[in-house]
């Protein structure tokens, strides 16, 4: 054991060093204080109502109605306890706490990938520090977008395992593959993965021609089996995680469209193009991975006192403070995307060795890395540049259920920095070997150092630094200000800061790959040894994107514990609502975009919320029925008994009881049976609906239409309460029918009479509704869905069984590393 920690102390000093990093940049988590996530806020909203009742019952129920009217509960927590990896990600949390943790994935999962490479150590803990100091890997974090950066996290190590089995220890990289991509999927964040695949779809046909070429096909297709196994035996662990998301996806906007668009072209499956390229990366905005406020960076919050837009304000007498207030309002960002966090940025010595990579490195994973990156860059520019992204949005299975394109460059943060450190090894290793080198090297100086000086000197030259859309700013701005001189005054002074950020940072970036190029000058000159250069090489690095992301995720994103916790503190409006103790009724928080929000959840049953797969039912009805104006009739029905609404002079906020709420069930008089989906729809436009419901002619044999009889001195309430068993009693004279207050999800809610199970009819679109004969009857619906139980036991079955095959890959390399070598 001793010799094992001697011949290891390099990497266990890394990763010593590593959670030295991990602790200094994140020094605030602790000292006791949080960081205040956007994301992380609406969760806590959305997973309210079943952290309750986990405290009551000993686990979390399968559905809630804290949202949407109600949803399943494992696209918003569960805690798959038959998965293994759940017990990893627990393991990490409990020393590191969120988000250190992730962090550290990233410089691990990095290292992991270029030790695999057969970097040395120290180029390898180089390396991984470039990797995970990427900009948008701390952006991700600052936004709350924790499962997107924990998938991220784990893509390095899957490449590297996936390296492993083609060109290394295919029982190690078969058994390493199947952990890291059990991890990744439990993540729960498919679309990262998705991409993941994309390139390495890329590398397997790059290895095949390889294999073509060198006659060692039988080697290609045993790897390729391996790994095949090996992603499936992942994917079987969490079978939990995946069956029942496939299963609701279909039925979300995700999946099919119930009523087809026109303007879709008859496409009916899928997101909305338009809603998926929402978030396109600019065709131009590539810079930023060279220099980072090239566009603007973040949205607004960048201007300072200094600024030409605070000095237009005090000019026109505003207070200082008051002026930057304003000026931190401003959209410094001037790209086409609604909003952003901040850029794409790569670092500056990382794309001036990336480019000197092109050039030098000989490896044939070289091309695989050129390849992918310019395709994975083509698929972020979306609708900018739709010819490729086209392709794969129509085409590729699933491709068209992923929103935000431009995360597809998470792949190229990836990437770029590899063959960046690879460019470095082939300096360290074979750079005597290398024709022309110092020619190559200063020629890539002057191609990104000399872009960089262009932006620097005459920025206007590639930049624009106004958006499509600057005449309507400027319109709006005079509108605001009253005054057309004044707008135009306004906006030029924002250009001029703009212009000035790309400039400052086109002086930084310019300075960085000067100094990186003078390190690698030095080196191959032999004035500089080894040792030296990976290590100022290092500090460059970090320095640099250290500091960027310092723009978007410092010490002010941190706040104490009290203060995170203000965004749920409990308003007199929300007090006064919880006053009424009626088991069930649902509240529309207008204060807010209700449906982009999920803050009213955590105190109330809510028919907003916040989440990225609506059910498309539900999704339909905000288009159809709530666009512009809202439908009173569809309130109803969902039992919206208030509505929390704000004064528009005086912001006070306001409750409105409305006494139209159909309740939690009701019986109607008359039944109407519609041909489609349409036709259903327009219906519910404009009706009673505690008068009649319509019903889809696909139910018709579920119902005995001939047996209903008028519900006269009928009723049926709602008894007990509990988000996956409802209980009603009800009497009426004959059969009649029942609408329930619920929406209808035909995957796991089943219907009991008297304890005899009767099948669920959909009404009034998205309701469930139930013929239920004459007489005093007790009523359940229990959602208790299979495909959760099923796939929990395939889940830990799977398991087992990759636990048995690490413990086994451990025996069996111990084993063949204590044999005796041969004589």
């Amino acid at each position: 054991m001793k010799k094992w920690f001697k011949e290891n102390s390099t990497h266990f000093i890394i990763i010593a060093i590593f959670i030295v990093l991990v602790f200094f940049y994140f020094s605030p988590i602790f000292g006791g204080k949080t960081l205040m996530q956007h994301d992380v806020m609406q969760a806590e909203g959305s997973q309210k109502e079943l952290f309750d009742y986990k405290a009551l019952d000993g686990h979390a129920p399968l559905w809630t109605n804290s949202m949407f009217g109600g949803m399943p509960t494992y696209q918003i927590w569960y805690a798959h306890a038959t998965n293994v990896t759940t017990y990893i990600g627990k393991a990490l949390k409990t020393v590191f706490p969120v988000p250190t943790d992730i962090v550290l994935l990233y410089l691990l999962g990095g290292y992991f990938l270029f030790s695999v490479l057969r970097l040395k150590p120290w180029l390898a803990a180089v390396g991984a520090i470039a990797l995970a100091f990427t900009s948008y890997n701390f952006i991700y974090i600052e936004a709350g977008h924790l499962n997107k950066a924990y998938a991220i996290a784990y893509l390095p190590p899957i490449i590297g395992a996936v390296l492993l089995c083609y060109r290394g220890n295919r029982l190690w990289g078969a058994t390493l593959l199947a952990l890291f991509m059990a991890l990744e999927i439990r993540t729960n964040h498919i679309q990262m993965t998705y991409y993941l695949f994309i390139a390495l779809l890329v590398f397997v046909l790059f290895e095949l021609y390889y294999a073509i070429r060198d006659k060692k096909l039988k080697q290609f297709a045993q790897a390729s089996a391996i790994q095949i196994g090996a992603v499936l035996l992942a994917v079987l662990v969490n079978a939990s995680v995946l069956f029942p998301t496939y299963e609701y996806s279909k039925l979300t906007t995700r999946g099919k469209a119930n009523i087809v668009k026109v303007e879709d072209g008859g496409k009916s499956g899928g997101l909305d193009k338009e809603y998926a390229y929402d978030w396109s990366q600019g065709v131009g905005e590539n810079i930023t991975f060279l220099i980072p406020n090239a566009y603007g960076g973040m949205t607004g919050g960048v201007l300072d006192e200094k600024s030409d837009v605070v000095k237009f304000f005090t000019s026109k007498g505003f207070p200082e403070g008051q002026a930057l207030q304003i000026a931190q309002s401003l959209p410094t960002y001037w790209g086409e995307k609604r909003m952003t966090s901040g850029p794409w940025y790569f670092g500056a010595a990382v794309i001036f060795l990336f480019v000197l990579g092109l050039i030098i490195v000989k490896d044939r994973i070289k091309w695989w890395i050129l390849a992918a990156t310019v395709l994975i860059i083509f698929l972020a520019f979306g609708r900018h540049f739709p010819l490729i992204s086209d392709i794969f949005f129509d085409y590729f299975p699933m491709y068209n259920k992923f929103r935000a394109v431009e995360s597809t460059l998470v792949i190229a943060a990836i990437l770029i920095p590899v063959l960046a450190m690879l460019a470095v090894n082939e300096l360290l290793t074979k750079g005597d070997q290398i024709e022309k080198l110092d020619k190559k090297v200063l020629y890539t100086f002057i191609g990104v150092g000399g872009l960089c000086l262009v932006v620097a000197l005459m920025p206007s030259l590639f930049l624009d630094f106004k958006t499509s859309t600057h005449r309507d700013f400027v319109a709006h701005l005079a509108q605001q200000l009253g005054d057309q001189g004044a707008a135009n005054e306004l906006a030029n002074a924002l250009v001029k800061d703009r212009t000035s950020l790309a400039t400052k940072d086109a002086y930084r970036s310019l300075f960085i790959v000067a100094l990186t190029f003078g390190l690698v000058w030095f080196y191959i000159k032999k004035k500089l040894n080894v040792t030296a250069f990976i290590a100022i090489l290092g500090v460059v690095i970090l320095a640099d994107l250290w500091s960027v992301d310092k723009r978007y995720l410092n010490n002010d994103s941190f706040v104490d514990d009290r203060a995170a916790k203000s965004h749920v503190v409990e308003r007199e409006v929300d007090q006064l609502i919880r006053l009424d103790k009626d088991p069930s009724y649902r509240v529309l928080d207008l204060t807010t975009n209700p449906f982009s929000d999920a803050r009213a959840s955590y105190f109330h049953k809510s028919l907003g919320g916040y989440h990225a797969a609506k059910l498309m039912r539900f999704q339909e009805i905000l288009e159809h029925q709530f666009n512009g104006a809202i439908n009173e009739d569809v309130l109803d029905m969902f039992n919206v008994r208030y509505l929390i609404t704000q004064n528009q002079q005086n912001g006070a906020e306001q409750i409105q009881r409305r006494s139209t709420a159909a309740g939690n069930a009701w019986f109607v008089n008359k039944v109407t049976f519609v041909k489609d989906n349409a036709q259903e729809m327009q219906a519910i436009s404009s009706f009673d609906p505690t008068k009649e419901a319509f019903v889809h002619e696909e139910f018709k044999d579920k119902l005995n239409a001939s047996r209903l009889g008028q519900p006269a001195n009928a009723e049926i309430k709602l008894v007990s309460y509990h988000p996956d068993t409802l209980k009603y009693e009800s009497t009426s004279p004959n059969d009649a029918f029942a609408v329930f207050s619920e929406v209808y999800y035909d995957k796991g809610w089943k219907a009991y009479i008297d304890g005899k199970e009767v099948p669920i009819i959909r009404a009034d679109y998205i309701l469930r509704a139930l013929q239920i004969p004459g007489g005093n009857h007790k009523i359940e619906f229990i959602f208790a869905p299979a495909s959760m139980r099923i796939s929990s036991m395939i889940s830990l079955i799977a398991s087992i069984v990759l636990v048995l095959g690490l413990a086994g890959t451990v025996y069996f390399s111990s084993r063949k590393n204590k044999a005796p070598a041969k004589k």
